[in-house]
């Protein structure tokens, strides 16, 4: 077997759940890393390691262009940085990445921002995870 980095977002990554989004929303934490967000949850129920969506706020953006374009970065720079997270996960779980600023980044901005907040993230979980073995 190789040692390759899958760089798809195939159908089943992709977050549509309104049920999966709703508990996002309730019971959600998140983890930031100025201007993106990350919210997640554990979940059982999903064919992969991930379930994965983006927002961009009309409050910033007011043209559907706009968010479009910004949801369009998200989702690559999730694609191209999502090893970093697949990696490191021991379950499953629902994501929601956020942009929060009217500012616009450029693409390599907003990747550099990812990946420290993909690694805040793994931090996260890992103290997480070390709480609960004491």
């Amino acid at each position: 077997m190789s040692t390759e980095v899958d760089f798809k977002y195939p159908k089943n990554e992709k977050l549509k759940s309104r049920k999966t989004i709703d508990l996002l929303f309730t019971e959600g934490k998140s983890v930031s890393k100025f201007p993106l967000r990350l919210v997640y949850t554990p979940i059982e129920d999903c064919e992969g390691k991930i379930k994965f969506g983006v927002s961009v706020s009309k409050k910033h953006f007011k043209h559907a262009v706009d968010r479009n374009y910004f949801k369009r970065v998200l989702r690559e720079c999730y694609r191209l940085n999502k090893h970093l997270i697949l990696d490191n996960l021991d379950q499953k779980y629902a994501i929601m990445f956020f942009y929060q600023t009217k500012e616009r980044l450029t693409y390599s901005e907003i990747n550099e921002k990812t990946i420290l907040l993909f690694e805040k993230w793994i931090t996260t979980l890992k103290e997480g995870n070390l709480k609960l073995n004491y």
